[in-house]
């Protein structure tokens, strides 16, 4: 039986009426999510927020939009502000090799003559892969190890030719940031995004206060808690430890094992807060009297870097089973997904009413998300659903079911 569900059936009566009623209806138990939470706004703030569900089956705790949640790779958008921030300040160039500031050489053995850039690696088509791995580096090893094996490189396609979906490229560029700035990933992160913005959200746990720690929403998938079962406690660790099982964060070392915290997908932020993220954008790099970046680097992010043309490029991640008909993805900028492009082979509209979006999705551990903003119209919406052990397909898009009922607020 699906967690949820389980967790229903020891329920006072009335409270599992409540809860069954203010669920969304899915074809079979095995879709049904343990918890999902919608957030629709404008340039203004939060216009419509939607919840259900529970945060922790063990305990039975509902969920809420102030419930922060693993957002998959939906971090990589809030790791490109940082990127553009430094870049606006003059500590970062998107089109330098990043050799020269990592102090080790990164090059593609089959291309060795091609640099890596920060643009292609914020793009997908540096001609990394996942091959290799991308978080399984421990927090005393190296990154570079990994991309040492031939299998983290594409070896038919060059640099800037070719759209393929890497998490090990995100590991590389907060690496890239540390070695920069001489300071930690998360806590970079932290100066650069999260607390001008005020948000009570972190890279790996250890930047996050107690409080919001204690609210973290568990991620379940086939009926086990995967992520963040820490019974309301904030992790001892909270980021990939050392070999010997150590966690000393004083040992850290620039630019060496920054996938520990996360870069790729590891951001814990609630969808109210992920929202301020999306109203940023909607404001071109403004919010709430706090300017981050100037309007020129939102629509640098936005691009679009590639525009799939039929044959450049793979259109999905490789490992993803969800999203497994390709079309996922059409058009790309830096860490920022364009939906509804109306390009041949691509089912990349899971709104379904042809308007482009620009924003990104996520998915690991059964959490399926999505934050996407329709400037024009200077709307947005945050969603995600845990606990999608088999999300059934979308009727008009390459999404999932889910992801679709979610975007269109059904």
């Amino acid at each position: 039986m699906n967690p949820f569900l389980r967790r229903l059936a020891r329920l006072p009566h009335l409270a599992c009426l409540v809860l069954l009623a203010a669920t969304p209806a899915f074809a079979d138990e095995s879709s049904t999510p343990v918890a999902t939470v919608r957030v629709a706004f404008d340039r203004n703030g939060a216009t419509d927020v939607r919840v259900t569900g529970l945060a922790d089956p063990s305990t039975g705790r509902a969920v809420t939009a102030d419930d922060p949640v693993r957002i998959a790779s939906i971090s990589k958008l809030v790791l490109a502000i940082g990127v553009m921030r430094l870049v606006e300040a003059g500590t970062l160039d998107l089109d330098a090799d990043v050799s020269k500031t990592l102090g080790y050489t990164v090059r593609n053995p089959a291309f060795p003559d091609t640099p890596i850039t920060l643009r292609l690696l914020l793009s997908h088509t540096a001609s990394l892969t996942d091959g290799a791995g991308y978080w399984q580096v421990p927090f005393d090893g190296h990154f570079k190890d990994l991309l040492d094996d031939p299998k983290a490189w594409d070896a038919e396609h060059a640099p800037g030719t070719y759209w393929r979906y890497a998490n090990a490229g995100f590991p590389l560029i907060a690496g890239v940031m540390e070695r920069a700035t001489a300071e930690r990933f998360d806590l970079l992160m932290q100066r650069l995004v999260l607390a001008p913005l005020g948000l009570h959200a972190c890279y790996g746990w250890p930047s996050c206060d107690a409080a919001t720690a204690a609210r973290a929403i568990v991620l379940y998938a086939d009926g086990k808690p995967q992520v963040d079962d820490h019974q309301g406690r904030k992790p001892a660790c909270g980021i990939t430890k050392a070999r010997d099982g150590s966690c000393d964060l004083s040992q850290w070392r620039a630019g060496t094992s920054s996938n520990v915290f996360g870069p790729q997908g590891g951001l814990r932020i609630s969808a109210n807060d992920l929202s301020k993220i999306g109203r940023l954008l909607l404001g071109d790099g403004e919010v709430d009297g706090v300017r981050l970046l100037t309007p020129a680097s939102v629509a640098a992010m936005i691009g679009p870097e590639w525009s799939f043309d039929g044959g450049n490029g793979l259109t999905r991640e490789e490992d993803d089973p969800v999203r497994a008909r390709g079309g996922f993805t059409c058009r790309y900028g830096l860490a920022v997904h364009t939906l509804a492009t109306g390009l041949p082979g691509c089912g990349d509209d899971p709104f379904g009413d042809g308007i482009p979006r620009v924003g990104h999705s996520g998915n690991a551990y059964g959490l399926l998300a999505g934050l996407w903003l329709d400037r024009k119209a200077g709307t947005g919406v945050v969603y995600f659903a845990t606990g999608n052990d088999k999300p059934g397909p979308g009727t008009h898009s390459s999404f999932s079911a889910i992801e679709e009922t979610l975007a269109r607020g059904e």
